[in-house]
């Protein structure tokens, strides 16, 4: 039997039999000598149950003491050649350092090189040894960079002959076509980077609902995930952001073990500590392991071990629980002597170091620069079933910085090294660069032949290639045709009232009946199906769960029964925005990811999509997503009753400032038809790397046939719907041109007949399904007709529609004014736009409309006006209008109450 450590803090003070408790600590060493830990752990924890029952308070405790999980005597051999990848990973340190020092001595293009010099052993053993690059036989792991450790990424890639020296020259100096992004973008380098990860928080959570889709994805026969894992690096300092913890109980509780988390916690944030009077790996911990989740903690490196192995009294461990971050922080901004006099400050503690120099103290390692202990670490999550997987790995940020900010609150700003910086540098890792070369900062290769190229690619090579990799496109699928959509173009019919919500619920009913792309088809809600209408999807496909459904639901005999399913297609998030959104990235980039093409519909109230989770929207555009995001109850009008914080008046200004979201405001079915069909053939099809963004309302309306002939132009944005007709065939009669989108042309359509029958006043409508679409197309051709100064200039799809129509032109929306504006530019006359600007509040549609001044009597009159200042009638019959519908002139500008 191991003799017991002489730990007096394993006895309280008060212990009533001394020999009683000896005997039980002996007892236990005893199990974990002869039968292991885990027996000790299942016999500890059947004690501890049973104490419980027995009405012992015992509190949890999520977190352990402040050494490695994985002890000597466990950790496995490390199965490479420990020389050489330290050479290999000193020439990748060295060119991640140059390739940001350069960029910076002529320009202020900015770079990071403290947090890859911290996590460049993490990187090395993971690239050596756990991720595979997809093949035939594989599917490949998923790999999510620290934003700002890329160098080291670009570093590697640069030495494996897959980026050039002018690449490395012009990092972050994108704009001539040369350069390197400054940190992971898909849309910027679609053949390298898969995952954008630099915005805070978003890396992590979008992780974790990658690792849920495989789940999904192999439910439903799309993958063989086998042990294919998701790896997402991140600062502790990043998990203050509310993204990067928000999930992690979704994670576990969906039993995630294709996930696995590696934290750097090199203890600092951008500016400071990250706690400095606490323990950021001790809070992690807690947090993570409350959450369900595994967690290892790599803290110490193997020249620790001697001192563990000689500490009897368990002294150690007693000093590092003593300490908080910010004085581990400082030990590694100092040197050994002050290591030695601060850290070992005991008698019991001196005598452990007795024989060591101060080099010796100074090389006392952290864990996340062992790659000994770091390979333990992760065989040990990729090896762990049932659970997520966290990693928390203590590093120092800046490691080989030496004074230029080695373990100092200046590192993460550091992007120039001095002369003197960058020889210590050298000399700290024994490079190849003769003095008179330092100034040339030259980049480093290995020979080819040389050991150390063979042998970083024979690493690859053994894990199925080069990572990090994006493939651009996977087969494409044919999409129906306008045709299976007919019903919706023919209308609703007389008397039949729908919503244009209820118009995208019919085109999905079409689309999963649809033999070639049905089974493609996800739908993604956010605890919100039956607000639309959507509850009998969950019958008809099921809401997928990998666990089936364990219970018999409350509402079993009912037709559209709450049904729960391993091979369910509906993916259901929760009151969760943000979770949704990264499901619907994981489902829209799955033919980048899985060389396989799904078709996400994610579905929510319009002002909890983009404004909520406008980050994630960025990073879907920056992935190259593909597929809809269906706003329902949009409009700042339409969803009565519900007041300032849902009703949204803006959000196709937000995604009209996404350049590849294609977004529509439309009215009727047929308009929804074209619409869904041309982004089905585009992005399924031809594979255009856009997505769609389409607003639909909750108001029920008859919705009239499709006008002949004008598909084309519904997709462009604007379209004829009906001529006015001369008013008692006077020729001459005052004329305008009534623009509408969504359900406020309803209101326009109404404002026509109004001014023929109240005022004489013909009116030309025209359905404006995308002011976006117009005015990108309108900015493109102006652009080229600014290059192109002696051709015929081109005209705007809004030149070509309204240029020859006579009279001012008028447009209302259910949203702020800056929507409608946008085609302005490509007006040739007086143009009025009326919208919601303001707050929303709860009332009836009626009186919404009047008081944001967008219903039917005030598009009357702003026509009117606009008629009146035009010279072609009196402005007498404006003020007799607003007298005739009871306007009130004192009434208060609702965008200022």
């Amino acid at each position: 039997m191991a003799a017991l450590p002489e730990n007096t803090q394993m006895s309280p003070i008060n212990d009533s039999d001394p020999q009683e408790t000896r005997e039980w600590q002996e007892a236990l060493t005893g199990v974990i000598d002869k039968e292991g830990a885990d027996r000790a752990h299942f016999l500890i924890e059947q004690m501890i149950a049973q104490a419980r029952e027995e009405g012992i308070d015992i509190p949890y405790s999520a977190t352990t003491e402040y050494i490695n999980t994985i002890p000597l005597d466990r950790q496995p051999r490390y199965p490479g050649d420990a020389t050489i990848e330290i050479r290999i990973r000193n020439f990748i340190r060295w060119n991640a350092m140059v390739m940001v020092v350069r960029a910076n001595r002529d320009t202020n293009v900015g770079g990071h090189i403290a947090s890859f010099a911290s996590s460049a052993a993490l990187y090395d053993v993971g690239f050596n040894w756990f991720w595979r690059a997809p093949t035939e036989q594989h599917g490949g792991d998923l790999i999510f960079f620290q934003g700002h450790s890329i160098p080291g990424v670009y570093a590697r890639a640069y030495m494996l002959g897959r980026l050039t020296d002018e690449q490395m020259n012009n990092f972050r100096q994108e704009t001539d076509g040369n350069g390197l992004s400054s940190y992971p973008h898909p849309w910027l380098m679609p053949d390298f980077w898969q995952f954008p990860t630099v915005s805070m928080g978003l890396g992590p959570i979008q992780a974790i609902y990658q690792a849920r889709l495989m789940k999904y994805m192999e439910s439903r026969g799309f993958i063989e995930a086998k042990d294919r894992k998701v790896w997402a690096f991140l600062g502790d300092g990043e998990t203050d952001e509310v993204e990067s913890l928000g999930a992690i109980g979704m994670a576990a509780r969906e039993k995630l073990d294709n996930l696995i988390f590696v934290i750097n916690c090199n203890l600092q944030r951008l500016d400071g500590p990250v706690r400095g009077n606490g323990k950021i790996i001790q809070e992690l911990e807690g947090t993570f392991r409350g959450a369900g989740w595994n967690v290892i903690k790599l803290i110490w490196g193997r020249h620790w071990d001697v001192l563990f192995e000689r500490d009897k009294k368990g002294v150690l461990k007693k000093r590092f629980m003593e300490l908080v971050d910010g004085q581990y922080q400082t030990f590694k901004a100092k040197n050994g002597a002050y290591v030695r006099e601060q850290f070992f400050n005991t008698p019991e503690l001196k005598e452990l170091i007795a024989d060591y120099t101060d080099a010796d103290i100074w090389a006392l390692n952290r864990g996340g620069h062992d790659i000994f202990k770091i390979y333990g670490a992760f065989k040990a999550a990729v090896d762990h079933p049932g659970q997520p997987t966290l990693i928390l790995a203590k590093t120092v940020k800046g490691y080989g910085m030496g004074l230029a900010g080695e373990g100092m609150n200046i590192s993460h700003q550091q992007k120039k090294l001095d002369r003197e910086a960058v020889m210590r540098f050298r000399d700290r890792f024994k490079l190849p660069v003769p003095d008179d070369q330092i100034d040339a900062l030259p980049f480093l290769k290995f020979e080819e032949g040389s050991p150390e190229l063979i042998y970083m690619r024979e690493r690859r090579e053994a894990l199925g290639g080069y990572l990090p990799q994006r493939r651009r496109t996977a087969a494409a699928l044919e999409t129906p045709a306008l045709s299976a959509f007919e019903t919706l173009l023919k209308g609703s019919g007389e008397g039949r009232e729908v919503s244009t919500t209820m118009s995208i619920v019919r085109i999905l009913n079409i689309l999963l009946k649809d033999k070639k792309i049905g089974r493609r088809i996800v739908p993604i809600v956010a605890d919100e199906s039956r607000t639309f209408g959507m509850e009998g999807l969950f019958r008809q496909i099921g809401i997928w769960n990998q666990q089936g459904q364990n219970y018999v639901p409350e509402d079993h005999d009912q037709l559209m029964f709450y049904k729960e399913s391993k091979d369910g297609q509906v993916m259901q998030d929760g009151i969760n925005e943000a979770g949704a959104m990264s499901d619907w990235i994981a489902a829209a980039t799955a033919y980048s990811v899985h060389n396989e093409q799904l078709i996400p519909f994610y579905i929510c109230y319009s002002m909890f999509g983009l404004q909520r989770t406008m980050d994630l929207y960025w990073a879907a555009a920056d992935q190259r997503a593909r597929g809809f995001l269906i706003g329902g109850t949009a409009g700042r009008t339409t969803l009565n009753g519900e007041g300032l914080q849902h009703e949204d008046g803006h959000s196709l200004v937000l995604s009209g400032l996404i350049p590849n979201c294609i977004s529509y405001d439309p009215t009727f079915s047929f308009e929804i038809a074209v619409i869904m069909q041309d982004g089905l053939r585009r992005m399924f099809q031809e594979q255009e790397d856009v997505y769609y963004y389409i607003t639909v309302m909750n108001e029920n309306y008859e919705h009239p046939e499709m006008p002949k002939g004008v598909e084309a132009d519904i997709i462009k944005g604007l379209y004829l719907l009906r001529k006015g007709q001369i008013s008692d065939g006077k020729q001459a009669a005052p004329r305008v041109q009534l623009l509408g989108s969504g359900t406020i042309f309803r209101e326009v359509i109404a404002a026509a007949e109004l001014l023929k029958n109240d005022w004489g006043v013909d009116a030309d409508l025209w359905g404006c399904p995308s002011f976006n679409e117009l005015a990108r197309e309108g900015n493109d051709l102006a652009r080229w007709n600014l290059l192109n100064p002696s051709a015929k200039p081109k005209l705007s799809h809004v030149e070509n529609c309204l240029n020859d129509t006579r009279g001012p032109i008028i447009a209302a929306t259910d949203y702020v004014r800056q929507y409608a504006e946008l085609i302005r530019p490509f007006l040739n006359r007086r143009y009025v736009t009326l919208g919601t600007d303001g707050f929303g509040r709860s009332d009836t549609r009626e009186k919404l409309r009047h008081f944001f001044e967008v219903d039917r009597n005030w598009v009357t009159v702003a026509a009117l006006k606009a008629l009146a200042d035009d010279g072609a009638i009196e402005r007498s019959k404006v003020a007799d209008a607003i007298a005739k519908y009871g306007i009130d002139v004192n009434k208060p500008n609702p965008m200022s109450v």
